[in-house]
Order: structure tokens, then sequence, then C-alpha cells
């Protein structure tokens, strides 16, 4: 029944959300975490569902094509999330990562990692937006940051006026990479000229280990669940993994 699947559903997001949690537990014992340095980035994780299925929300349905696999020449159409959804999977966004790179259906993993050791403290999956790498920044650093001043690294997606002061105004220091091409950055000499800033543009780069392990050993590259929730808690549960693999070559054997 729905209402089966809907609880099954759930019980296996707060497992893999539990499981997360036993696991930090267990490196903040081993005094394995810093509670003042961290980064943040996202990675998209590409959706079960291919361009074929993106289509118009409102247009009549398509006459059915020969074959299992038929072609299909959408390069002239005018396509985007506001007028076309998947069929296959209709949390799926269309988005891109740069100018550069191929517009895709996927979802954006968000982790926060701590400096220290390069664990990951917090995970969230969300749709592809572009605003959903500084939201996601802001609500995992709310949760972990409390009433003291932490440091939060982040590349140049971080670099907006309005995340900056956001930052800020939650007592933490952002030392997120300047993005000055056509414009000016919201980060200045009063956060550069500080040894730590230097410190922390190193140390964010580690985040991509992460994002590798993810990708090639947890098989995190495209995702098999369709919808925000059922990839997020296999997300957060690969995570939980990372550090437990992480965690093995900190911790001395015996």
């Amino acid at each position: 029944t729905v209402f089966t699947k809907n609880r099954d559903r759930l019980l296996e997001g707060e497992v893999a959300q539990a499981f997360f949690e036993q696991v930090l537990a267990r490196a903040r014992e081993a005094e394995l975490l810093s509670s003042e340095h961290f980064t943040v980035d996202g990675t998209l994780i590409e959706a079960w569902a291919s361009h074929k299925s993106f289509k118009r929300k409102d247009g009549p349905p398509e006459p059915p094509r020969e074959g299992r696999n038929p072609e299909v020449d959408f390069r002239k159409e005018k396509r985007g999330n506001a007028t076309h959804q998947s069929t296959t999977d209709p949390e799926a966004r269309l988005y891109r990562k740069s100018e550069a790179a191929p517009a895709q259906l996927c979802y954006i993993g968000h982790v926060l990692m701590e400096n220290r050791n390069g664990l990951a403290v917090d995970a969230r999956l969300t749709q592809a937006t572009g605003t959903a790498e500084c939201e996601s920044a802001l609500d995992m650093i709310r949760e972990v940051s409390g009433n003291r001043r932490v440091t939060l690294g982040g590349d140049k997606a971080y670099d907006t006026r309005d995340h900056v002061d956001a930052l800020r105004s939650l007592n933490v220091t952002p030392h997120v990479a300047q993005n000055d091409t056509k414009r000016k950055s919201a980060i200045d000499r009063r956060t550069t000229r500080h040894p730590g800033y230097a410190v922390s543009m190193r140390k964010r780069k580690r985040i991509e280990e992460t994002f590798g392990w993810l990708k090639t050993v947890a098989l995190m590259r495209k995702t098999r669940h369709k919808g925000t929730e059922l990839a997020g808690w296999m997300f957060t549960f690969s995570l939980a993994a990372y550090n437990l693999v992480r965690m093995r070559q900190l911790v001395p054997a015996g």
C-alpha cells in the first residue's frame, strides 16, 4: 500500500541519519572533529532520468514511437524547469554547473566538512537550483556553530554579498574564495589578511576527496533512486561510510 511504502521510506531515512550521527559520535569521542573550522561545498548528482523524459508539463501526449529507444530531436526546442519536467523523476531539475558544462537532470549533494581531519559533519541533498548551495550552507553551519565564532571555507560560488552578510550575522567568519571576475568580491582585506584565511583556502580543497570517494567507490555519480527523499538518505548513508573509512586511517589499530 501507499502508506506502507511511505512508512518504509521514512524508516530508511531515519536509519541513514541515525547511522551518520552514531559515526560522528565515535569520531567526537576520539577527538577527531574540529568545532571551529569548517568547509562547505556542493556536487552534482546525476538523476536516474534521461533527457528524453524531460517533456512539457502542459503539452499534449506524444504519439507512440517505434522501438524500445526511439530517437528524439529536441535540439531546437527551448526547454527549462518552468515549462518542462521529467516523467521519470519529476523532482530532478535541469541544471548546469558552469557556462562550459552541459545541462543535465540532477540533484545537488551538499557536504559540511570539519577541517581538522576532513570528516563530513553534515549532509543534505536538494533539488538543483542556483541558490541551493548558499541556502544549504547556512542551514548546516547554523546547526553546528551554536554561539561560537567559527570559520567556513568555500569556493567562489559562495562569494555573494547576501551570503557573506548572512554568515557574519550568524557569528561565522566567511573564508570563501574571492570571485572578482567582472564584479567586486564580498571578501576584502579584513578577512584575507589573516593567516587563518590562507589555511582555510588550503583545507577546503580536501572536500573534493570526499566527493571523489562518493562518486567512485560509493557509486553516487548517478543516483539509483528517484526523488529527493530516497536519493538523500542514500547520500547521507554513503557519507557515513566514508567517515568510517577515513576514521580507520586516523585511529591507530588496537
